[in-house]
């Protein structure tokens, strides 16, 4: 007769398996809680992060010292979180092992900048002025950023390698909150890595490039964005600053005017000649068309030198939206008629000077008044910081361009975003990129906004990559009666109001174009060339008071991600969004 109980082995099974299901609740338990825990150390390094830029940037050492052991010992922590044999177990199970894995890895990078570059930085900022790189006025005293070269290039080594493994983490294939975690990681060090990277660069080049050696003389363009190129928008001012021994100074300005239309074009890439003609070769405010400045800086330098007879030592190109950061940390400034604040800049340079001031000639002289205005202002500052700041947030941004005509020095910018070269595929993944040049021929482009979204999978067996963009004229239904003939650009074929624009998607290095739709339909009338190593498609888009279009464009390749979308500089920074890749 039985007594009820289960035979011996089954027993031994039937323990085995609650044995096994328990410590699998409990490991799971395990790593949920230290996952957790982990996502609010990398959050920690984030915020303390952010805390000690901002206190190197007010110069206040005592605090940053406070700071920095605070990411090392979140970093630290977060490591230790993600490393015990249990974790790493976990990065071995099907479907969920990536999270694991990206955490992991996202905790490593974090705790390898904290010991390798924030304290090494730290040491730099208690002898250089970080944040005004010596600035005082229109004078630099660059030694002690030169005597600092060295460390400054192995901090800056650390993070570029840090970037490129947080670039290859696959976020997407992680949960939240695991995937917001490595993408805000991600981030810190990618500003990181800019911001250190662009201060190397300055101990590299700017003792020689602010006359050091021997006087320079530099080209700074400013650019209207309200009449959009490719760099930023049509070049309306143009000033000769002059640099010897740190001090620097404003020789001479000029405006488009000064400069006619040539007779015979100057020599220009196939690109540039395929997407807009010669006209880039023959109309000065047309150079930044021309989306590589490798290529524009030098014609800029030329048609100076042509007019003026100074030679240049480089080109700087600015656009309207640094004016307003600037005069941000300047205070108000004042040209003809006007004064303005960082608020008030854009709406008067950009809109509503050309009510005001009716004649071209008059506005355009408006124009350069009020960049001299900003320069001056901003080289007499006695709040160097600021000025720094300014220009930080205006690179971020890729609002300044620099050329050099020293081949050195220009190799060096070529391979930073200040140089504003096309942009290099590589282990960080794929850029693409968005360029709209106006073709309204007036000052439309202050009514424009854009949107922006990449795609990146598998469509039919190959990998893809779309880019898809919206554009929409926000002007007024009214435009025709409201806005002046500058502004809508005096009729013609377009009636005023309107907007008509030249539109070009580029896609990652070695892709090749699949398809190009517009509002869902093939844009039969679509205009195909090469930039450099990338196929480029270009569409002429015009558009009425309150309508929208969107552009979707597919490439074929071998790109994994897209790192980056490098478009042209607007006055409100287009949306840039990931999205859904659609095959249909």
């Amino acid at each position: 007769m039985s007594d009820g109980r289960l035979p011996v082995p089954r027993r031994w099974i039937r323990w085995s398996i609650v044995t096994v299901v328990t410590l699998l609740v409990l490991a799971t338990g395990w790593v949920v809680i230290r996952g957790f825990s982990a996502a609010s150390e990398l959050q920690g390094v984030a915020t303390s992060t952010s805390q000690l830029r901002t206190s190197i940037a007010e110069q206040n050492l005592a605090r940053a010292e406070l700071v920095a052991p605070r990411i090392a010992q979140h970093a630290a922590s977060a490591r230790d979180l993600t490393s015990d044999p249990i974790w790493r177990g976990f990065e071995f199970v099907p479907w969920v092992g990536q999270n694991f894995t990206a955490m992991r890895e996202i905790a490593e990078i974090a705790d390898s900048i904290a010991t390798d570059a924030v304290t090494p930085l730290l040491g730099i900022a208690g002898d250089v002025d970080l944040a005004g790189l010596g600035v005082s006025g229109a004078s630099i005293d660059y030694s002690p950023l030169a005597a600092a070269e060295e460390p400054l290039a192995a901090a800056s080594a650390t993070l570029a390698a840090a970037e490129i493994r947080a670039q290859q983490i696959d976020a997407g294939a992680a949960l939240t909150p695991f995937a917001d975690a490595v993408r805000d990681m991600r981030d810190v060090v990618t500003k990181t890595a800019t911001a250190v990277g662009a201060i190397h660069g300055a101990s590299v080049v700017l003792p020689t490039m602010l006359g050091g050696d021997t006087p320079r003389n530099y080209l700074v363009v400013m650019q209207d964005n309200a009449e959009l190129r490719s760099s930023g928008g049509i070049v309306r001012s143009l000033t000769l600053l002059h640099a010897e021994g740190g001090k620097i100074t404003i020789v001479q300005q000029a405006s488009t005017r000064d400069f006619p239309g040539l007779e015979s074009p100057l020599p220009l890439s196939e690109s540039t000649i395929a997407l807009f003609g010669d006209r880039p070769g023959v109309a000065v405010q047309d150079i930044t068309s021309i989306p590589d400045f490798t290529e524009a800086g030098p014609i800029l330098a030329l048609r100076w030198q042509q007019r003026f007879g100074q030679s240049i030592d480089g080109v700087i190109a600015i656009d309207a939206v640094v004016a307003k950061y600037l005069t941000d940390a300047t205070g108000e400034v004042s040209f003809g008629p006007f004064t303005a604040d960082a608020d008030s800049i854009l709406p008067i340079l950009l809109s509503e000077m050309y009510t005001s001031v009716t004649d071209p000639n008059q506005s355009n002289d408006v124009f350069v008044q009020a960049a001299n205005a900003v320069l001056v202002a901003s080289l007499s500052s006695t709040q160097p910081q600021k000025i720094i700041g300014a220009l930080s947030a205006s690179a971020d941004e890729d609002r300044i361009r620099v050329w050099s005509a020293h081949p050195e020095e220009q190799r060096l910018l070529a391979a930073s975003s200040l140089g504003g070269a096309l942009p290099v595929d590589g282990e960080r993944g794929a850029n693409v990129g968005v360029l709209f040049n106006d073709a309204t021929g007036g000052k439309m482009d202050f009514h424009t906004a854009a949107a922006i979204s990449t795609a990146v999978g598998e469509c039919r067996g190959e990998r893809a990559t779309q880019v898809q963009v919206t554009w929409t004229n926000d002007a007024p239904q009214d435009a025709a009666e409201t806005l002046p003939e500058s502004v809508t650009g005096g009729g013609g074929e377009i009636d005023p109001g309107d907007v008509r624009t030249l539109v070009a998607v580029y896609g990652p290095e070695g892709a090749t174009l699949r398809s190009t739709d517009r509002d869902g339909d093939e844009a039969e009338d679509a205009q195909t060339t090469t930039l450099g190593t990338r196929e480029i498609v270009q569409l002429d888009v015009l558009l009425a008071p309150g309508e929208s279009t969107t552009i979707t464009v597919s490439f074929a390749g071998t790109a994994e991600r897209v790192t980056r979308v490098q478009h042209t500089p607007m006055i409100e920074e287009p949306e840039t969004t990931t999205g859904d890749l659609d095959c249909s």
